[in-house]
């Protein structure tokens, strides 16, 4: 297993034991106090604790190396339980809004103490920091699972947040705000995993990861090439396969040809290091032909 797999999988595993102690007292401290938002929010963080569990299994597969039926890798699997985080919080949503619903139906008012409110603010700080640290453990790893379980995270602070503002404002009197507030938040997750699903979608459905007046740029700048286009990118941001199409001029030999093509390749990889494999198509200057790009 590589390193990178390894240090996601580090990750994945301490904020697996925060978050299963932040959901602890959540749940506990809920039902103690009668408050629908705290519950769902402990509930929330469990799923979050859930979301690490999948996680660890993601990597684990998506780590191992290209073989004779995956000449790609596995790379895509990180993808897809990416989108199993998605779905985890748009199930939460679904959680958050009955349970809201039903407290507005039985009238239940929250028992609220200071101590409470400093509890809850201690859990607010740990997922502060787990969100934080996945933030950047994610983009130095270029890690999509990471992030979007940086996501996941995020709509937690948003929860808590939530249940923090209606116990505040069922304590000043407000009847009803518990739950209102619990509903509110619901649609803030919702939100959330609309975006996770919709990125990790476009992952598997192969959308552009580089911008092609980047790749356009470098090509041109390589001694001897005098046009560049069909520039095609697939993959993932941490490990992305391009194509493109370079022109020569008509009078060089084959064997100048496919040293241009390797400084075609060797500039690309050094300038964009994520960038895993390139394909370098030669064709003479001026030669007559259709664009991928015309054809569209």
């Amino acid at each position: 297993m590589d390193a990178r797999a390894q240090r996601i999988k580090r990750v994945l595993v301490i904020t697996f034991f925060l978050n299963i102690l932040v959901s602890g007292v959540k749940i506990f401290l809920g039902y103690s106090i009668n408050s629908v938002a705290v519950v769902s929010d402990g509930f929330h963080s469990l799923y979050d604790g859930l979301s690490n569990v999948i996680g660890y299994i993601g990597v684990a597969l998506s780590s191992a190396p290209p073989d004779e039926k995956h000449p790609y890798g596995h790379r895509k699997f990180e993808t897809i339980f990416a989108i199993s985080i998605g779905v985890l919080i748009c199930l939460t949503c679904f959680e958050i809004f009955r349970k809201s619903i039903q407290s507005l139906a039985d009238k239940k008012v929250p028992e609220i103490t200071a101590s409470v409110f400093g509890i809850i603010f201690m859990t607010l700080i740990i997922n502060i920091f787990v969100n934080r640290y996945e933030v950047a453990m994610g983009k130095k790893l270029r890690s999509e699972f990471l992030l979007a379980d940086a996501g996941h995270t995020a709509s937690d602070i948003f929860i808590t947040i939530g249940a923090m503002l209606g116990l505040l404002l069922c304590k000043l009197g407000v009847h009803g705000a518990d739950a209102v507030t619990g509903l509110l938040v619901g649609f803030m997750v919702a939100l959330v995993g609309y975006r996770i699903i919709k990125d990790s979608i476009d992952i598997l459905v192969d959308t552009v990861q580089v911008d092609k007046e980047e790749i356009k740029t470098l090509v041109m700048g390589v001694e001897g090439v005098t046009g560049c286009h069909d520039i095609r990118t697939r993959g993932t941001k941490e490990s992305v396969f391009l194509d493109l199409h370079a022109e020569v001029e008509k009078n060089i030999s084959i064997e100048e040809a496919h040293e241009i093509a390797d400084k075609i390749e060797e500039k690309i990889k050094q300038e964009m290091p994520n960038i895993k494999d390139v394909v370098v198509h030669m064709e003479p200057k001026d030669r007559n032909v259709t664009t991928k790009e015309d054809r569209f």
